[in-house]
């Protein structure tokens, strides 16, 4: 199938876009197109004006600095893969982009793309979960700043306004020697994931769990912080106990049936995902030196 008929507009600043944006009605921003291109061919969005933001150059970068990684909307999710900064400062983020759809995916696919879809499975969408990430926007005139539990605002659906667009994430590091793991089951590579899992461990220099973060995505519309067992983990030292007891929080989060696997299938997947994930993030994480 072709795409419905549309205004086709080329900005090449951020200005520029958000004018477009805040005067035209029915306007849809074009980052990396995986998913945009694919709704307009089988007519799901109908919008009147396609705003192409590819030659927005002030949107392509990223920067880690004092702890703190910026990314721009429009970083294309390949650079984030393969970068020795990223991998350094976030190591879950390539190991989790190895799960988005294929190479040819990741080379046109963005950070702010996959969140302004928000696919309910998406990576990237449970990275910005599981690091309390920070999205950046801007309007004409105006700028916001929204934290990553208050974007998402319903199935597939986020929380900017008319004439905003996404220009920016903010994602906090965690201490060198962290333990992260990525866990995700998929009927097959490359296809949207049924239920998956991010993890985050800091050790104590006495070997138990100083910080954890755990985030659950494709049970519902937005990815979870399983907060219950995040707190049940710390102090603790690593054991099957402990990761059985954060698994089964997991489990009890509330899960969708679609006409693919039931909820308790998804609830399932989320208990055994988890225990997986921080075995693993375990394994790798060095914890922090005694002094």
């Amino acid at each position: 199938m072709k795409p419905p008929p549309f205004v086709y507009h080329d900005p090449t600043t951020v200005d520029e876009a958000t004018d477009l944006l805040g005067r035209l009605d029915n306007a849809l921003p074009l980052a990396g197109g995986q998913s945009l291109m694919p709704m307009l061919n089988f007519r799901v969005v109908l919008p009147d004006h396609l705003i192409d933001i590819n030659r927005i150059e002030a949107l392509s970068y990223f920067s880690i600095a004092g702890g703190l990684g910026r990314f721009g909307a429009m970083t294309r999710q390949r650079d984030l893969e393969f970068s020795a900064d990223v991998m350094r400062a976030f190591p879950i983020i390539p190991e989790a982009l190895t799960h988005v759809g294929h190479r040819q995916t990741r080379n046109r696919g963005t950070f702010g793309g996959s969140l302004c879809h928000l696919d309910p499975s998406a990576e990237l969408v449970n990275l910005a979960a599981l690091h309390d990430g920070v999205l950046e926007t801007a309007s004409r005139g105006a700028s916001r700043r929204i934290k990553m539990a208050d974007w998402v605002a319903g199935i597939m659906t986020h929380s900017l306004e008319p004439g905003e667009m996404l220009t920016a994430v903010e994602l906090r590091s965690w201490p060198q020697g962290h333990g992260y793991a990525f866990e995700e089951f998929a009927r097959r590579h490359g296809d949207f994931a049924i239920a998956a899992v991010g993890c985050l461990i800091d050790l104590a220099p006495d070997g138990t769990i100083a910080q954890a973060a755990l985030c659950v995505s494709g049970l519902g519309p937005a990815p979870v912080r399983v907060a219950k067992a995040e707190q049940l983990l710390i102090g603790e030292r690593p054991s099957h106990e402990a990761f059985r007891a954060a698994a089964v929080e997991a489990e009890s989060l509330e899960a969708a049936t679609d006409i693919y696997v039931s909820g308790a299938y998804r609830q399932h997947l989320a208990r055994i995902l988890t225990y997986r994930a921080l075995e693993r993030a375990v394994a790798r994480g060095g914890g922090r030196r005694a002094a």
